[in-house]
């Protein structure tokens, strides 16, 4: 007698395989009239249509949009204006004082953003090739703690930037820990310092799990022979990393360099709930000024808002480039 498991898997599969030999026939017919390439077309047209409706479709429309002036949401009651909003974002008298464009609060935007950037970048590499040398070391519970630093990476970011505003508040946890320990508390999320390094803190550590498993994975290639020789030599672990961990792990550290570089700048949801972009403008990203001129503001300017998020797309296009560029560079040269 069939044991229940497979009574219960046999009733589960039995609808599929029925549908499986209706459809077989079908299949055949279309691959003899149009080859394997006509099945790959086949399997890949659902995709490329949720694609092309999604994703090509509003990208057409958000570049008629940065041409088009008025509040209306349909383009048959935009006015064309060409290139007015590009003009207008890109007016400026000194690009280094955005008191003197004419779309200051973007320049303050895109000036916290590259400041953003190059900070959390620069913490993130170090902090993710840290966090993987020590997860690929003989270390006690290894599998235990490699699911603890990338279990943030799960998380959505507006609970991660609503668990660090709980702990960061004037009246939050750390604030609590300073207390005990006779501290005077900080205004984390009040002066203007404190919430641009809370904002570049949160965005490591919520990130830093993915980042650190593409490190880990590169030092797992890496052969166990050339570590054995240099033991054998007496060679000191900083030169063993300088000389065989560092260049053997170089691709996949540009991987990170140019993945955590379009991440970091499409940033975001982190800091929009850590802080909404105050205090002031201190950490009002170009994302989040996209999204005020948009959407959030009462005289909102759905052209302009259009018009800069295809100036960042063009920076999250040359970097991606950049990536392709550089590892095509390291295939050739291996």
């Amino acid at each position: 007698m069939p044991s229940p498991g497979k009574i219960v898997g046999a009733v589960v599969t039995a609808p599929l395989q029925y549908m499986g030999q209706l459809v077989d026939p079908l299949l055949r017919r279309w691959q003899s009239w149009t080859g394997l390439n006509g099945m790959a077309a086949f399997f890949l047209a659902p995709n490329m249509l949720i694609f092309g409706v999604f994703v090509l479709i509003p990208m057409g429309m958000n570049i008629v949009y940065s041409m088009t002036s008025g509040n209306a949401l349909f383009l048959k009651d935009r006015e064309f204006v060409g290139g007015t909003h590009y003009k207008t974002l890109l007016d400026c008298q000194n690009y280094f004082d955005p008191q003197s464009c004419h779309q200051d609060l973007f320049w303050i935007a895109a000036g916290n953003t590259f400041q953003f950037v190059i900070c959390q970048v620069a913490l993130m590499i170090v902090v993710c090739m840290i966090t993987a040398l020590i997860l690929n070391s003989e270390i006690r519970a290894r599998s235990f703690w490699r699911a603890v630093f990338f279990f943030p990476v799960l998380l959505s970011p507006v609970v991660v930037g609503l668990i660090w505003k709980w702990i960061l508040q004037r009246d939050g946890v750390l604030n609590a820990v300073l207390l005990d320990m006779g501290l005077e508390p900080i205004n984390w999320l009040i002066e203007r310092g404190w919430a641009f390094f809370a904002a570049i803190t949160v965005s490591v550590w919520a990130h830093m799990g993915f980042y650190a498993l593409i490190l880990l994975a590169g030092l797992q290639a890496i052969p166990k022979d050339l570590y054995e020789a240099a033991e054998m030599d007496g060679t000191r672990h900083m030169r063993v990393f300088w000389r065989i961990t560092l260049p053997l792990l170089m691709p996949n550290l540009l991987v990170v360099l140019v993945l955590s570089l379009i991440r970091a700048v499409q940033i975001f949801d982190e800091a929009f709930v850590l802080t909404g972009g105050g205090p002031g403008t201190a950490t009002m990203f170009l994302t989040q000024y996209i999204y005020e001129v948009g959407f959030a503001s009462i005289l909102k300017n759905p052209g302009l808002a259009a018009a800069a998020s295809i100036l960042m797309g063009g920076v999250l296009i040359v970097l991606t480039l950049l990536q392709l560029g550089l590892t095509g560079r390291k295939d050739r040269a291996r």
